[in-house]
């Protein structure tokens, strides 16, 4: 079965930090671009980062700029989202998704293949 497994998220205070890690199970993650995106209830699903298939190209959301990293390792086919300095406005669920090609996933076209999220709470 093909699928992808976001871990890490959990309850934080302001200002503090969590490593989500998206892991891909019956397929490899080498020839994907990954990107990650959050959805707070009420409110659209929207794109918080990209990276593609050698991680040598990534984009953010203005949002989270300066303050979220997303990084790979191919060989543990495992990619990262690194969050500092979180706000309340970071609460949401976050799913990692995985598309062909990272302009597909810049423009937030429909992926190939998405996780099942993981719930990020930061406390003000």
């Amino acid at each position: 079965q093909l699928q992808l497994v976001e871990s890490g998220g959990g309850l934080v205070q302001s200002g503090g930090s969590l490593r989500l890690s998206c892991a891909a199970s019956g397929f490899t993650l080498d020839y994907y671009a990954i990107g990650w995106f959050r959805q707070a209830p009420g409110k659209e699903r929207e794109g918080v980062s990209c990276i593609s298939s050698s991680g040598g190209s990534t984009n953010y959301a203005d949002s989270v700029k300066g303050r979220f990293t997303t990084s790979r390792d191919n060989a543990k086919n495992t990619v990262y989202l690194q969050m500092n300095s979180l706000k309340p406005e970071d609460t949401a669920v976050y799913y990692c998704v995985a598309y062909r090609l990272f302009r597909l996933c810049v423009e937030a076209l429909g992926p190939d293949y998405w996780g099942q999220g993981t719930q990020v709470t930061v406390s003000s």
